[in-house]
């Protein structure tokens, strides 16, 4: 299974209003398992950067000046992207930039069910508790602190961490092979069966519990379960 966790850096809020997408950031998961293929972008917006935005993520005119347009690098982005699902933290905002990035650009647009949203995931996970990227990082232990300003390739791995934990951590399916070893998912679970142990392991009852054990039968008299099943 592929998915792509991403994150999107942009000029302000409303794509309607004239912002743009100035930086895109994405990490491949297969079997939920990073595999080290990214793909990051800085885009040039074609309009100034408000002062507002440039706090939050440090792109400013000069340093996106000479980047590429959307328009020049959307193929790449949509070639990289494929089918997989789209892991976003709060994707209606992502999703929304990104189709109108496409459509301005004359490309295909993305369906919106293909993006998963982990901003929701977390608030029912832990409904009532803070959702933020940074909030889910403290509750999972995850280290942030590279985050002084948001970026796109940069908050997409942190994300992918979270994502991670939210569906119950980094553990990909094994399957031990009949050496004892493990083995990935296109191993079939067929090439292992659990084996009677060699010898029993000794009970951890001590003799005390079990005298004290038959004791407490004793006291249900003759209809107690355990001397039903004697």
């Amino acid at each position: 299974m592929r998915e792509i966790v991403l994150d999107t850096e942009t000029t302000g809020f409303e794509p309607g209003e004239g912002d743009r997408i100035v930086e895109i950031g994405a990490v491949e998961l297969f079997n939920h398992m990073p595999t080290g293929k990214v793909y990051h972008q800085y885009i040039n917006p074609e309009r100034s950067m408000p002062q507002g935005a440039f706090e939050v993520h440090g792109l400013g005119d000069e340093f996106l000046r000479d980047k590429p347009v959307f328009k020049k690098v959307g193929q790449a982005f949509l070639d990289f992207v494929g089918d997989a699902t789209l892991v976003i933290h709060n994707a209606a905002f992502d999703m929304k930039f990104l189709n109108a990035e496409l459509g301005w650009g004359g490309f295909m647009l993305l369906p919106n069910n293909q993006a998963l949203d982990t901003l929701a995931i977390a608030r029912k996970k832990f409904p009532g508790s803070p959702a933020s990227l940074d909030a889910l990082c403290r509750r999972f232990g995850i280290d942030n602190s590279a985050r002084e300003k948001h970026g796109a390739l940069l908050d997409s791995e942190i994300l992918a961490e979270v994502y991670l934990e939210l569906i119950g951590g980094r553990q990909p399916d094994l399957v031990l092979s009949a050496s004892g070893g493990a083995t990935g998912q296109n191993q079939s679970a067929d090439a292992w069966r659990p084996m009677p142990r060699p010898e029993p392991l000794a009970p951890l009852i001590t003799e005390e519990e079990r005298a004290a054990h038959k004791v407490f039968v004793d006291k249900l008299g003759d209809a107690a379960l355990w001397k039903s099943q004697a």
